[in-house]
């Protein structure tokens, strides 16, 4: 069974289609893929659909929901005569759930994962290249907002909150690759638009501070500073982590032509080593909060 959950939800099985047009049953679907070979509570699977207050039918419903789903299991599987599966061995009813057999096919989540792992190993040993490289990888998997088109439960709305939060840490790490390896003028558009969507992300900010910077913008550079402490301040009562404070000092301690001053490039050095420090709302996995030196 292939899955794609990275934007649309599409599930596979001998290469056709078993995904439901109606919304409850793809709901049920979704929850299932996302819990792939592992046993889903009938519980969750309530909850999900219906949230604190299931109907009294609920239990009955549930199961006409699965029945729909192991019709078009049973169609796909009938294609391949040489195949002895039925559909109730691919979805599995198992004391107190169900339980969807992956099969060991393909998964965009795994494989992003898998991606991006290889690219936080990457940076950790300093090779910005192919850390660039796998990121950039990881991320064109993704088509959209995880689960586009699948209303989300209070289940489905955690686990598209995780995978969102996993695609900004490889964003995060893409991103600060790029600045390692200089083209810092290539991504000032991307960084635009991302400081817009994520207001009080500090690595962000940090990344887009130092591409400005290094594209001669400075003073748009300290702004840009200013207004993220300005936003969290207001928002949530915090002051900019030490981190990114030393990175608009450095900035700030530059000299005319650009070229920082010998204090400011140690600071932003130390920046570039360090972690966000407390306080900080960057994410990511080992290496976040590191900024590329200033100069």
């Amino acid at each position: 069974m292939d899955t794609d959950i990275l934007g649309t939800l599409a599930v596979r099985e001998k290469g056709l289609s078993i995904t439901p047009t109606a919304p409850k049953p793809r709901q049920v679907l979704a929850l299932l893929v996302v819990q792939a070979d592992q046993m889903v509570p009938v519980g969750m699977l309530s909850e999900e659909l219906w949230g604190g207050r299931p109907p009294r039918s609920a239990r009955p419903t549930l199961q006409t929901y699965i029945l729909q789903l192991r019709e078009l299991i049973t169609a796909a599987l009938e294609a391949d005569a040489a195949d002895a599966r039925t559909a109730k061995d691919v979805l599995l009813t198992v004391p107190g759930g169900y339980l969807l057999k992956s099969g060991g096919g393909g998964s965009d989540v795994r494989e992003f994962e898998r991606l991006a792992g290889l690219g936080y190993r990457a940076m950790d040993a300093a090779d910005f290249p192919e850390a660039a490289r796998q990121l950039r990888a990881a991320l064109a998997l993704w088509s959209g907002p995880p689960l586009a088109d699948v209303h989300a439960g209070m289940h489905l709305a955690t686990q598209v909150k995780r995978l969102e939060e996993s695609r900004l840490c490889a964003l995060d790490q893409r991103i600060e690759a790029d600045l390692r390896l200089g083209r810092h003028r290539e991504l000032l558009a991307e960084l635009t638009v991302l400081v817009s969507r994520y207001p009080t992300h500090e690595s962000l900010c940090g990344q887009y501070m130092l591409a400005l910077y290094r594209s001669g913008r400075r003073g748009e550079a300290l702004d840009a500073y200013q207004r993220l402490r300005a936003t969290l301040v207001r928002s949530l009562g915090l002051e900019p982590s030490a981190a990114l404070s030393k990175l608009q000092r450095s900035i700030l301690m530059a000299r005319p032509d650009g070229s920082p001053a010998t204090t400011a490039t140690a600071t932003a050095t130390a920046t570039a080593s360090g972690s966000a420090g407390p306080g900080s709302t960057g994410s990511g996995p080992a290496g976040t909060g590191r900024l590329a030196p200033v100069g």
